[in-house]
This record gives C-alpha cells, structure tokens and sequence, in this order.
C-alpha cells in the first residue's frame, strides 16, 4: 500500500496539511535537540523529509540513517538527499519492530507519522529505545484526535469524509480509507507516554499542535 502511494505521498500530504506537515517536522527536530557531530536514527521514514530537517543540524560531522520498509519510498527520500546534496545522510530498509543497529548506537531517534502503522508498538517503541545511547531522546510525531468540539466535529469530517474523497480522486482510495482507520485505533497522548515510560524513557512530555490533531512526544533514555 505505502508503495502505491509514494508517488503522490508529499502532494497529498500539503493538500490534507495545507502544507503544515513541514513546520510540524521542524518543531520534531526540535525536540530531538540534535547537536553537530551526533548520530540519528529516523524510523518510518518515508519520503525522507524529517531525516533531511536532521540532517542539516549534525552536520558536517554528523550522521542520519534513515530506515523503512517501502522502498518505493526510500527511493524519493534518496532522489531528496542527491538533490539537495545532503551529506551524511543515508537511507536503508529496515523493519522498525527489529532495527538492525546496535543497542546504544544513537544520539536520538525519531519517527514521524510513523507509529500508528506499527503491528506492535510496544514492540516497535522498545526497539528504539534500544539503540539509544543513555541519555539519548526518542521524539514522535503523530496524528492524534481532538476530544472537544468543535475541532472533533471538524476532525471527524476531515478525516471520515474528505481524506478518503482525496484518496479516490488520487487513486489510492485503500490508502486514505486506512488513514483515518489507523488514527482512531491509535492510543491517545497520554497512553503513548506510558509505553513510553515502560520502554525506558524519562522525563516523557508530549505538546498538541493545531487545535489538537498533531502531538510531538519526547523522552529521554534512562
């Protein structure tokens, strides 16, 4: 499914965001409070555009990985990083419930829009804490859902109308009827802070954005 979207991946995501989805990467990064020299590993990469923001704060000495499953996907990210000359940048596959890296690898990891397609994100949470070095942050950014109106009766109309209507209109019907699927299985911010909590993490915060449908969570490595 992930495949069959990439190409038209970024379009629709300005046309759902309003081109908000950028801003919201940025504060992500912030929150990884990366530093030149450090070495980040971003999970569910995508089309690359968060590992890029990261990218452009550990240089030069620093290193990203940016890791996924699609690798449809994974090619725009590296068509991205070759025309912007990102260095110390790379992109590989990987599957986030069994990271291929070493325990204690990384400054700080990151995954955007990525979580809530997890099989298992206990699992998958646990797996980037491992290759965390102590002290490191684990920085998620999510669509979550607002609980009060009137951005819930906006959200329910965006999401369970408009994005599958997108979808349709773009040709990938299955992948924008899962979106709003997907979110609604997703667990609120306060229960991602406790698998947060369980995997490890300290000092778990999380801030919504945009009336309550984006949440960036961090925590740092025990």
């Amino acid at each position: 499914m992930f495949g069959r979207v990439s190409a038209r991946y970024d379009l629709l995501n300005t046309v759902m965001t309003a081109g908000l989805h950028h801003r919201w990467r940025e504060r992500a990064a912030d929150r990884a409070e990366v530093e030149p020299g450090d070495s980040v590993l971003d999970v569910c990469c995508g089309t690359g555009d968060l590992a890029l923001e990261l990218a452009g704060r550990v240089a030069p000495d620093g290193h990203v990985v940016g890791c996924d499953f699609s690798e449809p996907m994974l090619d725009l990210a590296r068509e991205k990083a070759r025309a912007q000359a990102a260095a110390g940048l790379r992109f590989e596959w990987a599957d986030a419930l069994d990271l291929p890296y070493d325990a204690g690898r990384f400054d700080a990891v990151t995954v955007g829009f990525g979580v809530r397609n997890l099989a298992d994100l206990q699992r998958g949470v646990a797996e980037m804490a491992r290759v965390l070095r102590p002290g490191g942050r684990l920085v998620i950014l999510e669509i979550t859902q607002p609980r009060r109106p009137p951005l819930s009766t906006f959200y329910s109309l965006w999401f369970d109308r408009i994005v599958p209507l997108l979808g349709a209109v773009s040709s990938a019907s299955e992948a924008y009827s899962y979106l709003p699927e997907s979110v609604r299985n997703f667990p609120p911010p306060g229960r991602l802070a406790e698998t947060m909590d369980a995997a490890g993490l300290e000092r778990v915060r999380w801030t919504v954005l945009a009336g309550g449908i984006i949440a960036i969570h961090s925590g740092a490595l025990r």
